[in-house]
Formats: C-alpha cells, sequence, structure tokens
C-alpha cells in the first residue's frame, strides 16, 4: 500500500506540472508581427484574407505569383499537404489589384521529446541540458521544473537565454533521492512534456580533485610528498562540513599496473595543507612515476567516483653525482623456452620495467654465444661422421676389387 500511495503522488505532480506547461503554449509569439502565420509540415494550411469583404472576390499572390483559382474559396487561400517549397510570403488583392493583407508563411512541426542528461557536483547544484530528438524549424522555447517527493513544483534555472542547460539550485534531496525533472519544448504549434526521474544519490559525482602536485623527498630516494586540492565546486564555503574521500594511484612509466594508497577522507571546513597531502614510501628508485588522484562522497558510498586527475609525472630524489636510470620495457627473447628482459630506452606504458637489465643482457648474450657455438660443434660432428661413413665404402669397395683380382680365373 505505501508503494501505492507513492506512486500515485508521483502521477499527481507529473500532472501538476504538464498543466503548468501547456498552459503557457503561445506566450512567446506575441512579439511577433500579426502577418506571421505558421503551420505544420505535411497538413493542412488555411490563410485568410483579413482585409476582404465578404463575397468580394480576392486575388491571392504567392511571392508577386499568382496562385490558381481553384484553391481559394470565399477570400480564403487552402493549401494541402504542405512542404518546404510552399513556405514565402502570400498576398491578396481586391479586383483593382490593391494589397489587401500581406501574410509571411512558415513551416516546421509541432513540439517532440528531447534527451536529457544531467549530472551533480555537488550536494547543492544539479545541472541538466537536452538536445532535441526532432528538429522543429520553429521558434522554440522551455520551460523547466523540478520536484522532489513532499514538495511542490520549482523551476529549474536557465541561466542564458538559446543554451539549453538549467540548474537546480540546493535540492532538498535529503529526505528524498528521487527528482523529478521536467523540460517542456514549447512552438506555435503546441507544446510536449519529457519527464524523467533522476536518483540524487547515484548521480552524485564530484569534479576532479586540483591542483595536484609531487615533492621529491630530500635524502630519500623511494619516497614522494604528494599535495592536492579538493575541487572548487566542494569547497568550504559551499559545502560546509561535507566530506570527500580521496584516492591515489601511482606506478613507475612503463609499468602495466597501478598501486593504490590508502583513501584519506577529508572534511572541507577542516581542510589544511596536511591532510590533503600523502606520502608514497616505495617508489622505484630513479624512475620517472605517473600519478593521478580521484574523490568520492564519503556519505554517501554508492555514489560515483570523480574522473581521475591529469597523470603527474614526477622522479623520486636522487644524488647529485648519479646518472639518471633509463626507463626498460619487457621485450622478451626465447631461447629454450626461457624468456630475458633486454634493456631500452622505449618509454612504452603497456611494459614492464627491470632495474638489472644490464645484467641480463649480458646473462642473455652469453646463452646465445653458448648456443651458437653448440649448434656449431653439433653440425661439426655430423659432417665428420657423414665423411667418417662415405671414406669406410670407399674402403670396403677398394678391398673388394683387389680381391676380386687375386682370384684364379
Amino acid at each position: 500500500m505505501p508503494g501505492l500511495v507513492s506512486c500515485l503522488g508521483d502521477l499527481i505532480v507529473t500532472g501538476i506540472i504538464i498543466l503548468v506547461s501547456d498552459h503557457v503554449k503561445s506566450e512567446i509569439w506575441t512579439n511577433e508581427v500579426s502577418d506571421v502565420q505558421f503551420g505544420g509540415l505535411g497538413s493542412r494550411v488555411t490563410l485568410t484574407c483579413g482585409g476582404s469583404h465578404g463575397g468580394s472576390p480576392v486575388e491571392w499572390r504567392f511571392n508577386g505569383s499568382s496562385v490558381p483559382p481553384w484553391q481559394t474559396h470565399e477570400g480564403s487561400l487552402t493549401l494541402l499537404n504542405t512542404t518546404h517549397s510552399m513556405e514565402g510570403n502570400y498576398s491578396c488583392h481586391d479586383e483593382r489589384g490593391t494589397l489587401l493583407q500581406s501574410i509571411k508563411l512558415r513551416l516546421g512541426h509541432p513540439p517532440h521529446f528531447v534527451n536529457v542528461s544531467c549530472n551533480m557536483p555537488s550536494h547543492m547544484k544539479i545541472y541538466c541540458s537536452w538536445v532535441q530528438t526532432k528538429t522543429t524549424l520553429l521558434p522554440t522555447m522551455y520551460r523547466t521544473s523540478y520536484s522532489i517527493r513532499g514538495s511542490g513544483v520549482e523551476p529549474c534555472e536557465q541561466q542564458h537565454i538559446g543554451v539549453n542547460e538549467c540548474t537546480i539550485t540546493n535540492p532538498q534531496f535529503w529526505s528524498s533521492s528521487k527528482v523529478l525533472v521536467n523540460i517542456t519544448e514549447i512552438n506555435p504549434l503546441g507544446s510536449n512534456s519529457t519527464i524523467i526521474q533522476i536518483d540524487a544519490h547515484e548521480l552524485l559525482k564530484p569534479d576532479p580533485p586540483e591542483d595536484v602536485r609531487v615533492f621529491q623527498v630530500e635524502g630519500l630516494p623511494t619516497q614522494f610528498l604528494v599535495q592536492w586540492s579538493g575541487p572548487s565546486s566542494w569547497s568550504a564555503e559551499i559545502m560546509g562540513g561535507f566530506p570527500l574521500t580521496f584516492l591515489l594511484r601511482y606506478r613507475p612509466i612503463g609499468s602495466n599496473y597501478w598501486s593504490t594508497w590508502m583513501y584519506v577522507l577529508i572534511i572541507p571546513q577542516l581542510e589544511t595543507e596536511e591532510n590533503t597531502s600523502l606520502k608514497i614510501t616505495d617508489a622505484l628508485v630513479g624512475h620517472m612515476h605517473q600519478i593521478q588522484i580521484r574523490a568520492q562522497d564519503a556519505l554517501i558510498n554508492h555514489s560515483q567516483w570523480s574522473e581521475w586527475t591529469h597523470v603527474v609525472e614526477a622522479r623520486p630524489w636522487i644524488e647529485p653525482w648519479e646518472e639518471t636510470t633509463e626507463e626498460q620495457v619487457d621485450y622478451s627473447f626465447s631461447i629454450f623456452n626461457l624468456s630475458f628482459p633486454v634493456r631500452t630506452t622505449d618509454k612504452s606504458p603497456d611494459s614492464s620495467l627491470y632495474p638489472n637489465g644490464s645484467l641480463g643482457l649480458l646473462v642473455l648474450l652469453g646463452l646465445f654465444a653458448a648456443f651458437m657455438v653448440a649448434v656449431l660443434l653439433t653440425i661439426i660432428v655430423l659432417l665428420w661422421i657423414k665423411q667418417r661413413k662415405q671414406d669406410n665404402v670407399k674402403k670396403q669397395e677398394l678391398t673388394s676389387m683387389v680381391r676380386m683380382k687375386s682370384i684364379p680365373i
């Protein structure tokens, strides 16, 4: 029963939104001149000559050319199955050719549904935008509103005329996370409402953290100090005490695998330099690393993570006299079904690092030389055996011939 009551409440709110939007069908065209008439493409359109007297003959012209008389009836002009070619300037004239009225005809389509998408970077604002699913070819405006269960219909504020965006400011969704958003498209041929329901808790997705900085720790070649700021849309002035959780990931350039550090909880109103920093303690000595951070609402764990920040690259501290180590990739060369890393300066992000690449290269070269020597010795032995067999055969043939000659006839 509570579910049924909830559904009925949503339907009533939806009905109110539609009635409010239908009430404003033609308000925006009061500033149009009176001799502009709108019609639907593919429909029947009738133009009436306002300056004619009842029963008096009227001549209609389209862009200066006469219109066939069979299209007129009692001073009116009827157009059937209208097309774009019928748009233009129409005029009606009396018997003496005097202009009685001119009408500009514009043709298009009635309003249609729109595609609506919303995003919520903080608890204080929901941004919605929309695009037409069908171009109407007519002057169009939008009425936007929203409602939350238990409250009335409120406007979704449009900041800029002609931009299909609106903002819900400070939505009271703690009582109910379900928000109904209504976008009503209106043109001279009518109106049509698109209503969507969004879950504010699931929609919540903070903006990425900002101002990510990475510092070397002097004397410690395996450590970084990473500092950042929370997203400006989640600042202490705006958000009060809503906390954020941060996740940091890092990897040496060339590695396939990211390492992640603990979640860091930050309360905006207590924000200091110390609680927006984290120390990485297991960096790879001498290698460039990539670092990224993202954020999530700490109280609503099924909300979305922000996008990752842009990659920041840094190298840990090294002794001033040490040469920087070139990055290496996993380039395997198979001998006897064994793989050995080869040192290279290619910084492919899909390769693995091997700090002892020089030793591996020497081992590989030694094994390869041993293999080639073994192959060469095998070939020599095989050739020697073959040659020995051939010598034995010749020796036997020679012995047989000597014996045959020594036999008396």
